[in-house]
Order: C-alpha cells, then sequence, then structure tokens
C-alpha cells in the first residue's frame, strides 16, 4: 500500500493538538505541587503547628527557629529530590525507543512520545504497539493483549471486521500490547489518554513493582512510629507532671520524635539511588527503574541467554552439508533465498548468510512468507524462479525433520528412510557437539495457481542439508563469571538452542554445569519437582518463552533474588517476572519496556560492575539507618530519663531540632562513602532484628556518656541549665556524628578503611559548626552559651573515650550476631 502519510507541519501541529503519546501514570507534579507535597509528613505538620502557637503566645524567637529547621528540611529534601529525578530522566533519555511511521513519502524513526493520530506505523515482531491503532495491511499479524487482557494466547489481527469492542476487532491493535510475530502497517487513530491504556490509567493508579527493599522500609517505618509514639507520650507526661507546661512539654516531645525519626532517610535512599546510577551510567548501564538498584544488588542469580553474552554475538557461516557431512552449494543458495526475502524478526544468522556469498537474483521473485514463530521454531518462504514456485524452509532442525519425506542425494529425490534419519541425526549432533549452531534446510515444489500460503504448506517437503554457524565464545566471558561468581551469583542459562551446543559454549567459558533440562522434560514436570529441578540445574535448553518465565518463578519460590537477562520478544515474560529486569539498547521494544536496567553492552561483565554498585548503593543506604536509629534512639532516650531528675528540660527544642538538622545534613555525603571490598562480595540484606539488636546496643552504649556528661555538667563542674545544655548539645552532636566512622565499618576505622573525602569534610564541618556556634552573637537565639576552656576538654575526652569503647563493642558485637543474608 502506497501513501505519502502526515507532512511534518501537520504531524507537528496534531501533537500540539493532541498532546504528546504518554498516559496520565507518566504525569509529574509541577515543582511547586512537589514542594507543597513534602510538607505531608506529620511531625512536620505538628512543628507548624507549635511554631504558629509559639509564635501567637509570644514565645516569637522559638517560632522562627521552628519555622527555619521546617523549611531548611524541606528545601533540602526537594532539592536533592529534583535533583535525583533530574539525573535519572537525562539517563534513561540515552535509551530512546521509537516507531517507523511513514511522513511526506518517506520512512522515519520517531520517538514514541511524538506519535500522533494519523501516522502510518509499520510494526513487526518484537514492537511495542505505540498507540491504538487501525491494521490496513498485514502478513501472520500476531498480537500478545496480555497486558490487557490477561490472555496469553497470541490474537490475529488484519484489515477487516469492525464488530465488537475495540480489543476483540480483528483490525484493532491497542497501545501496550506487543507483536509476536509477523508483520503489518496501521494508521494511528488514538494516542495518549484518549487510548485504551490511557483510559484505564486514568481510572487506576498503577503501583510499580516494589522492591524488596521497599517492602522492609515499611515493615522498618511502622517499628519507627510505634516507638516514636511511646516515647513522645512518655516525655509529654514526664514534663507536664513536672510543671513545665503544656505547650513547652509538648513542643519539647514533639522535637523528640523529630530527633528520633530519620526524617531525611527519604533523601538519602534518593540522593544513594540517584548517586548510583550516575556511577552505573558510567559503567554503560543505565537505570530505568531506581529503587531496583537496591535488588540487583542482591540478586545471587542470574539467567541470561548465551548470545551476546558467553558469545561474541560474531556469527558467521562455517559449513553447509547435507545429511552425510558431503559439502552441497544448494544449501547455501537455499539458505540466501529464504534469509534474502526474510522479513520477520531480524536476526543475525540470516545477515550471516548474506554476508558470507552474494548470489545473483536475477529472475527470481517472492511470493509470499510464511513467518517464523517460537512454536514452529522455522520459517518459510515462496519464490518464483522462471515460472517454477518453490517453498524454502528454514529452522531447528528438530523442528524440519517431522515435515520432511524425502531428501536430495545429488541429483536423485530418496524417501525418508530410520537408517538416513538416524544418520541426518548423528551429523547434527556431531555439528553441535563441535559447538556450531545448526539450522536445516527443507524444500518442495509448490503449484504457481496457488495464492495463499499459510503453515500447513509446510509438509511433504525434501530435506536439502545443514548450515553450520559459529559464535566464538567471548574471551572476556570466563573471567566476569568468575567475578560474578566471587559475588556469589550463580549464573545459568536459559535458550532455545539445544543442550548439546549449549553444554560446549558453557564448558568453553568454564561455567561449573550442575545439571540440564530441556523444555521437553520441564512439561513432564509438577511445579514441586520443576522447584525442586531449578536449583540444581545450570542450563535450561529449548525452552519457550512461556517455560522461561515459569522457571524464574520457580527459582524465586526458595527466596533467591533472580535477575534476568534478554534482548528478544521472547524474554518479556521472564523480564517482566524477574526481581530484575535486565535488557540492551539494541533490543526489542517490547523487551526495553520491561526492563530495569539497560546495557549499552551486552556483556557479564557491565553487568558485574552494575552488581557492584548496587550493593554499594544499598550498604550506604542502610549504614544512615542503623547509625541513625541507634544513635538517635540513644540521645532521645538520654532526653527521656533526664526529664524525671531534671528540673529543667536537657535541651531546648530549637537546639534537638538544630542538632538533629546538622547530623543529618552531615550524613547527605553517605552516599559517597566508600565499602569494604568484603561487604561487596556478599549479599546483605535488611534484617529487621539485626537492626533491632544494633540499636539496643549502640544505643544504650550513646545513652551510657550522655549520663556521664550529665553528671560531669552537674556534679563535677555545677554548670546552670544554659551552660548544661549547651555542654550537653556538643557532646551529643559530636558522638552522634563521629560514631559513623565506627558504623561504617567492620574495620578499625582510618587505619584498615578509610572514609570518603566528602563524608570526611561533611562531618568535621557539622562538629565544628555546633562546637564553635556557642561563640557566635547568633548564639543567644539557640540559648547556647560559651564553656570554659575546662569543660570543652573534659567533652572532648569524653567524644574520644566513647568512640574507642564504641568500636571494641562493635568487635564483640558482629562476633555474636551477623544480618542474615539475602
Amino acid at each position: 500500500m502506497q501513501t505519502q502519510g502526515l507532512t511534518t507541519q501537520e504531524a507537528t501541529a496534531r501533537l500540539k493538538r493532541f498532546g504528546p503519546n504518554t498516559v496520565a501514570t507518566k504525569r509529574k507534579m509541577r515543582p511547586i505541587v512537589a514542594f507543597i507535597k513534602k510538607f505531608d509528613s506529620p511531625l512536620l505538620l505538628i512543628l507548624l503547628a507549635v511554631s504558629l502557637i509559639s509564635f501567637f503566645t509570644g514565645n516569637r524567637t522559638n517560632a522562627v527557629i521552628l519555622l527555619c529547621m521546617v523549611f531548611l528540611s524541606v528545601i533540602l529534601d526537594f532539592v536533592n529530590t529534583h535533583k535525583s529525578e533530574k539525573a535519572v530522566d537525562e539517563l534513561i533519555s540515552r535509551v530512546l525507543t521509537t516507531a517507523t511511521v511513514i511522513r511526506e513519502g518517506k520512512k522515519y524513526e520517531v520517538p514514541l512520545t511524538n506519535i500522533v493520530p494519523g501516522d502510518f506505523v509499520f510494526l513487526s515482531a518484537g514492537d511495542v504497539i505505540p498507540a491504538d491503532c487501525r491494521v490496513i495491511s498485514s502478513n501472520d499479524f500476531f498480537i500478545n493483549q496480555s497486558s490487557l487482557t490477561g490472555e496469553s494466547i497470541p490474537v490475529e489481527k488484519c484489515p477487516g471486521d469492525e464488530k465488537g469492542s475495540s480489543i476483540e476487532q480483528q483490525n484493532v491493535v491497542l497501545m501496550g500490547t506487543s507483536v509476536v510475530t509477523g508483520y503489518g502497517m496501521a494508521i494511528i487513530e488514538k494516542t495518549g489518554k484518549q487510548t485504551e491504556f490511557g483510559k484505564i490509567a486514568e481510572r487506576l493508579t498503577e503501583e510499580d513493582r516494589q522492591t524488596d527493599f521497599e517492602r522492609n522500609l515499611k515493615v522498618f517505618s511502622s517499628f519507627i512510629m510505634k516507638l516514636t509514639f511511646i516515647m513522645v507520650v512518655v516525655v509529654f507526661v514526664l514534663n507536664w507532671a513536672f510543671g513545665r507546661g503544656i505547650l513547652d512539654s509538648f513542643t519539647f516531645a514533639i522535637a523528640i520524635a523529630i530527633g528520633l525519626t530519620p526524617e531525611l532517610l527519604p533523601v538519602i535512599m534518593s540522593v544513594s539511588l540517584s548517586r548510583g546510577a550516575i556511577q552505573m551510567s558510567k559503567k554503560d548501564v543505565i537505570v530505568k527503574h531506581l529503587p531496583a538498584i537496591q535488588n540487583l544488588g542482591r540478586m545471587n542469580i542470574l539467567c541470561t541467554d548465551k548470545t551476546g553474552t558467553l558469545t561474541e554475538n560474531r556469527i558467521a557461516v562455517i559449513k553447509y552439508v547435507d545429511a552425510f557431512g558431503a559439502i552441497v552449494h544448494d544449501v547455501l543458495r537455499y539458505s540466501y533465498l529464504n534469509s534474502y526475502f526474510h522479513t520477520g524478526i531480524p536476526n543475525p544468522l540470516d545477515q550471516s548468510v548474506k554476508d558470507f556469498r552474494t548470489f545473483d537474483m536475477t529472475g527470481v521473485k517472492k511470493v509470499e512468507e510464511i513467518p517464523f514463530d517460537f512454536e514452529r521454531r522455522r520459517e518459510s518462504v515462496v519464490v518464483d524462479e522462471g515460472g517454477k514456485r518453490l517453498l524454502i524452509t528454514k529452522g531447528a532442525p528438530e523442528a524440519v525433520f517431522p515435515i520432511c519425506t524425502s531428501y536430495s542425494r545429488g541429483e536423485r529425490k530418496e524417501n525418508v528412510t530410520p537408517s538416513f534419519q538416524q544418520k541426518a541425526d548423528q551429523e547434527f549432533i556431531s555439528l553441535t557437539k563441535d559447538g556450531y549452531k545448526v539450522l536445516a534446510v527443507a524444500i518442495r515444489s509448490v503449484s504457481s495457481n496457488q495464492t495463499a500460503y499459510e503453515k500447513d504448506q509446510e509438509k511433504d517437503m525434501s530435506f536439502v542439508g545443514f548450515i553450520a554457524f559459529l559464535d566464538p565464545p567471548k574471551s572476556t566471558a570466563k573471567e566476569a563469571i568468575d567475578e560474578l561468581e566471587q559475588l556469589g551469583v550463580e549464573v545459568k542459562i536459559l535458550t532455545g538452542d539445544n543442550e548439546l551446543l549449549t553444554e560446549k559454549i558453557c564448558r568453553d567459558v568454564d561455567i561449573p554445569l550442575k545439571g540440564v533440562l530441556t523444555g521437553a522434560q520441564i512439561d513432564q514436570m509438577s511445579d514441586d519437582e520443576l522447584q525442586k529441578a531449578v536449583l540444581a540445574t545450570t542450563i535450561f535448553a529449548r525452552i519457550t518463552p512461556e517455560q522461561k518465565e515459569q522457571i524464574i518463578l520457580s527459582i524465586q519460590k526458595s527466596e533467591n533474588v533472580v535477575g534476568y537477562l534478554g534482548d528478544g520478544i521472547n524474554d518479556a515474560p521472564a523480564l517482566k517476572a524477574a526481581d530484575v529486569g535486565i535488557s540492551v539498547n539494541n533490543a526489542v521494544d517490547v523487551a526495553k519496556e520491561t526492563a530495569d536496567f539497560i546495557l549499552l553492552k551486552k556483556s557479564l561483565r557491565v553487568l558485574k560492575d552494575g552488581v557492584i554498585e548496587g550493593r554499594k548503593t544499598f550498604l550506604n543506604t542502610l549504614k544512615y539507618v542503623m547509625m541513625g536509629l541507634s544513635s538517635n534512639f540513644g540521645n532521645m532516650f538520654s532526653m527521656m530519663a533526664a526529664s524525671a531528675f531534671l528540673p529543667f528540660l536537657p535541651m531546648l527544642p530549637t537546639q534537638v531540632l538544630l542538632n538533629n538538622f546538622l547530623y543529618d545534613t552531615s550524613q547527605l555525603s553517605l552516599s559517597t562513602d566508600t565499602v569494604d571490598p568484603e561487604d561487596v562480595r556478599r549479599r546483605s540484606s535488611f534484617d529487621m532484628k539485626f537492626i533491632k539488636k544494633y540499636m539496643l546496643v549502640f544505643g544504650s552504649i550513646s545513652s551510657l556518656f550522655d549520663f556521664i556528661t550529665f553528671g560531669v555538667l552537674l556534679l563535677v563542674f555545677s554548670q546552670s541549665e544554659q551552660h548544661f545544655q549547651t555542654g550537653w548539645f556538643i557532646e551529643s552532636i559530636a558522638t552522634q556524628v563521629f560514631v559513623i566512622y565506627v558504623i561504617r565499618t567492620k574495620k578499625i576505622p582510618f587505619l584498615q578503611s578509610r572514609p570518603s573525602a566528602m563524608l570526611l569534610i561533611n562531618t568535621l564541618m557539622a562538629v565544628g559548626i555546633a562546637w564553635v556556634l556557642p561563640y557566635l552573637p547568633f548564639a543567644k537565639a539557640f540559648k547556647l552559651v560559651p564553656l570554659p576552656l575546662p569543660v570543652l576538654l573534659v567533652i572532648f575526652g569524653i567524644v574520644m573515650v566513647y568512640l574507642i569503647i564504641a568500636e571494641f563493642i562493635k568487635h564483640a558485637f558482629f562476633k555474636r550476631y551477623r544480618p542474615t543474608q539475602g
């Protein structure tokens, strides 16, 4: 069908009229709305209310300080979140999904977002349908509509019937579905929110797939809320009972809550994840789903195809022989004709045939094509040459043998016999064991009067021979697999190729082989049998796309974190099922759209670098959780206990908030921190039981030294209320911030494990500001006063002793307790 399509001016006008081709779920909040949303924390809202009450009851200085602290916290959160989102958007823009459209009589690759109603679009196997379209021409055009209907069986679409609902109409294909086989051309009718997919997105808020880390964060948040509520109630009742006034008691209790809650955890996470994404992009890994970085770090099983990962993906024709091993040039010529006229799923085998040798195509005309599909595992073309029509089939030998009733031997044609079949099988196995990828070629004469050719025409064919290809193993594959093994990541091979070839490749790159399963064997297994078998299997051969998904789900049932690396349309179900979906930049659209990560190079070494960055990101986020919870709990418990025996507040609400703000800002650089190599080599987990033990042990140590400080300030130096509050303020911030050097590593700080330069600078600055602040003119706003030199020296000594004791306790703690892996 010839068409000029839209002009550039028409397309631009329609883009303005109908808007970009995106659905509601992709819409982002405007910056002002996003900023206001940052105030949705109950604690921040309570602080705002308290500051307003303070303002109108005469305590205006306290109100202004409270407001400043709240707005500084929100601004910091907003700025870092915005920077993170912008960085990720820029990375994702490097992986552009396009569609082929006709405009002004020419074919153009256009970003999916720029497609408009009226565009003519070419669609072939592996493409995601970019919008709601009406099919105007097609050939064996089957669509997977499971994303909208849940039905996994592909549906054929072609020009014609318009009866029924839009999804049932024979000539309608909808946005979000994908092409399984064949090809066609369609005209875009609806884009963006007007599509069926867009309407669903308007009604429903589709939840992103949650990572294990995100699920554990919910548990952690619930624990914090319960702990905070208990401490707030106790502190409020104690202070009110001692006659300190309802407003002052309530303000102090809320300050305690703010101090206990790691309210900058979302900021720390977004900074860590976005920095991890940027670092991974430098190593050719583009992150599409930020939280999935945590899962990549926890991955312990990687499922992948062998082509391009274990092999060079530089396929070359090596042999073309008959069933007896003799060179037959007709095998090469018929393979060339089949590959030359092939228009279905692009594949390197066809390209290597065309590159190997060019044949004269004068007088040869294509009549019809029966495209490849994953059930038949073969493709056919019908050609007309000098008035004679020939059906040429090329595909997997085990899929071609059953449709052959004869074979060519020289000029003679003989019937297939059991002995011939045995000889052909032996030749096929021999080629495969030598490491060749083997396809079989068969032909059949067909009537020149026939007008239509379907799959059932592939019968009574004559076997011509085998064409053998070689895709050599990657020189870097062995080293990359060894490195993944050292990181605790086991590699499993899921392939449509036969087991003999796959075993040969795995041996060449020294993958430890535990077992082999074929698709036929999997079909005979129950779910329980498969769940046991998958853990003891390395190679899964001759499997279907549905079986790939089934294998991954079975591995996950044993609490493994599974990654899947794939780039074809048959990989889409497995990519969606995996905890970590990984594809490559030259993959088919449906694979790229489904994946969490896009590799700019299909390499296990690149993926290994991604695993390391994922683990660093997870561990640095975990450092903030563990340190913040333990030290915050210790300090807040000390405040609660001190409230019971002191005649004044141990620290004013504004001082508590300032302390917490300085502490949190010092931790923003945690994402840059170095991670010990031995910690990277093992999977870590968000183990709440371990974290609670950690909190109780190190929180108790922190409180013990707080009480020592109280005793020194009151009993040794007889400090006044403001001097006491100032003394504990500087001791508290120093112990809280400097203990990160102890907690960030299981080794001896500085001697065996050094923090990053940025973390060192930030922590020194935070403590330096706190210790200098009492001597500055505006210290009165926080009611901080200068301390005598002897008091400062004693507090410095207390901090040093605390850090030394914490270091000894840390080693004893890790000898007794270890977090669970995975």
